[in-house]
């Protein structure tokens, strides 16, 4: 139940905002209907998502190629995460600070769960590893926004 009502917050509020995939398929189509064709099939949950606009149970969103198309409000969470962006490793520091120790370097394209973000960094969980990043190094939250779990 607690799932579900996840989801359903993830929904109500006023667009845009991020969300996540929740599902390890989730199809998106080029309307707001099941009978609209399908554009994509993403198989990678926690995915990042902005969602840009609400029709009814449906959900235009955009993915962090620009790829933009409608997803079924059920195959949504409120669960911030964040995708690596840029063409090299970025690192991973033990604070939020560029003077603190790295603790590792994480590759473009992995997917983050962050809880936490504010003054241009975030604190990103890749699974077991943890630290903090900066936002210009993430696509999932934008440039100046507050994150608190």
């Amino acid at each position: 139940m607690l799932a579900v009502a996840s989801v359903a917050s993830a929904q109500d509020r006023p667009t845009p905002y991020w969300a996540s995939i929740s599902s390890g398929e989730a199809m998106m189509r080029s309307g707001p209907a099941r009978t609209y064709p399908g554009l994509w099939l993403y198989k990678r949950r926690d995915l990042p998502i902005r969602v840009l606009k609400i029709h009814e149970n449906w959900r235009l969103i955009e993915d962090s190629e620009g790829t933009r198309g409608w997803m079924l409000r059920t195959m949504l969470s409120d669960t911030r995460t964040a995708i690596v962006k840029g063409s090299e490793p970025r690192p991973v520091h033990a604070k939020a600070d560029e003077g603190s120790r790295v603790r590792y370097l994480a590759e473009p394209g992995v997917v983050g769960r962050i809880d936490e973000c504010g003054g241009g960094w975030c604190h990103i969980k890749f699974g077991t590893r943890e630290g903090h990043i900066k936002v210009a190094d993430l696509w999932g939250v934008a440039e100046g926004e507050t994150v608190e779990d």
